[in-house]
């Protein structure tokens, strides 16, 4: 019998790639129903969890269920087990069975789902449409003495911190005189108890963005010779890498809208889409979101997109964009389905590198699109 991953350990490592704090106020994210304090022999992996996906969870003997959209997005005013959400619940509870959400979260992360529909249509040179969360820099400052200024400076860089652009290990450093004098009960790395000592050091400064502070200053102090280490850390206003909703891109080769209307029902196995705009337009710079994409038609315009694909899109707001030259293929919520095929490799990629052969995971096999073409 195999190795099977911890819960925690498993949501620990996607919250590492998809954090909790790039969700919106007040969305119905994380934990929702049962334990993750439990060893997951099989996790399943769906958009949303309708009564279908949970007697499927059921009938495969899923312990954890990953989904987009919310089991519980309203506060429930009663739990019925003959009916509504009441009855999803009550059968995952009686089977033991937990439910995981990343919704917004999801949406904006750097690999996830407004990426992972711009890859499976083939944008290329991809931007933000909408950045919704900017991550916050900090300055470390740490004095070293000159003989391993090099093996903290390494130490720091080799972390993650000190990047911009595509520089790595960027630095400032700064020789100087230190000064301490040794107390009773040091054990000092330089000088004597009791003799005020002073030290040539080098003041090491460098930007570190806030998800790799705590594990840049734990490995500088690894590195540090002294007892006592003294550093800085400030908080700085310049921005750091921003998170957002949609993404705009480029396809390989200009297309008419009819055509990339085709592509689209391709790449996501649709029966049909809506459009706006003449069909025989060429387009070539490409808006996409998952989702409710009417918030985001100022910026693809603004952007200079020629289309965007969304999930959902007002009559009003349709109208409006094409007051603005913008057109709009309308291809249904649903197409975030994609989220079933890319977190399922995270998990499996988790699985696999932590060497927990015994869990499973599989993409829920239930159609939970509620419209159907005619």
């Amino acid at each position: 019998m195999g190795q099977f991953i911890h819960g925690q350990t498993l949501i620990q490592a996607f919250e590492d790639w998809v954090p909790k704090k790039l969700a919106f106020e007040n969305d119905r994210i994380g934990l929702q129903i049962g334990t993750l304090n439990k060893k997951v022999k099989k996790v399943m992996v769906t958009l949303d969890i309708l009564e279908n996906v949970a007697d499927e969870a059921i009938e495969k003997n899923v312990d954890l269920i990953f989904a987009h959209h919310a089991v519980i997005f309203r506060p429930l005013k009663d739990i019925r087990t003959d009916s509504g959400q009441g009855k999803i619940v009550s059968k995952l509870l009686q089977h033991d069975i937990a439910v995981y959400v990343a919704h917004t979260n999801l949406d904006v992360a750097e690999g996830g789902i407004n990426d992972m529909l711009a890859n499976k249509l083939g944008l290329k040179n991809c931007q933000i449409l909408k950045p919704t969360y900017t991550e916050p820099l900090y300055k470390l400052s740490v004095f070293v003495p000159e003989s391993h200024a090099g093996i903290v400076r390494e130490a720091i860089g080799a972390s993650g911190a000190g990047a911009i652009g595509n520089y790595s290990h960027c630095t400032f450093n700064i020789q100087g005189t230190g000064t301490f004098l040794p107390e009773e009960g040091t054990n000092p790395y330089i000088g004597k108890k009791g003799e005020l000592e002073q030290v040539q050091e080098i003041r090491i400064e460098t930007i570190v963005p806030e998800p790799l502070l705590k594990s840049t200053v734990n490995k500088m102090l690894a590195s540090h010779p002294y007892e006592e280490v003294a550093y800085d850390i400030y908080s700085l206003n310049n921005q750091g890498k921003a998170f957002g909703l949609g993404r705009i891109g480029e396809l390989t080769d200009s297309m008419t809208l009819k055509e990339l209307a085709e592509h689209v029902k391709e790449c996501f196995d649709l029966d049909g889409v809506r459009i706006t705009g003449s069909p025989d337009t060429k387009v070539k710079k490409v808006a996409v979101s998952g989702g409710d994409g009417n918030s985001l038609i100022p910026f693809a315009k603004y952007k200079g997109a020629d289309v965007i694909i969304t999930g959902d899109v007002y009559y009003h707001t349709a109208h409006d964009a094409i007051l603005h030259d913008l057109n709009v293929i309308d291809a249904g919520h649903h197409i975030e389905k994609v989220v079933k095929e890319g977190v399922s490799r995270f998990f499996k990629e988790v699985i696999q590198s932590s060497g927990y052969d015994g869990t499973i995971v599989i993409e829920s096999s239930v159609n939970t699109n509620p419209f159907t073409f005619i």
